[in-house]
């Protein structure tokens, strides 16, 4: 499975959340710097040059995002984004997460 390929599918509420293994296996088809807190999230801090390139990045994932219909918490700052997935539905790791987190991978920094 080519992540980034992958479309995201509406979950419904009381699904399952992604087991440690099966989270442990999508992890490895993303950029390693994306890090897996509590099996709960996906995130991952991208570094810019300045805050009109963090900015610009944040408007490109929020598109993403958009057109996938699965939204990321993202914390902006000066020279910094910080991008958070999570499936609250379900309350943990679904596939799109990691749809997700591969599409951004493709962004150009």
């Amino acid at each position: 499975m080519e992540l980034k390929k992958e479309k995201c599918l509406p979950c419904e509420v009381g699904g399952v959340p992604l087991g440690e293994k099966e989270v442990l296996e999508m992890s490895k088809m993303i950029n390693p710097e994306w890090g897996i807190e509590d099996s709960k999230i996906v995130k991952r801090t991208f570094k810019f040059k300045n805050f009109k390139k963090a900015l610009e990045f944040v408007n490109r994932v929020g598109a993403i995002a958009e057109s996938e219909g699965h939204h990321p918490d993202i914390e902006l700052s000066w020279g910094k984004v910080t991008v958070r997935f999570t499936t609250h539905k379900i309350g943990g790791l679904s596939t799109n997460d990691f749809i997700m987190a591969a599409k951004i991978d493709e962004v150009e920094i």
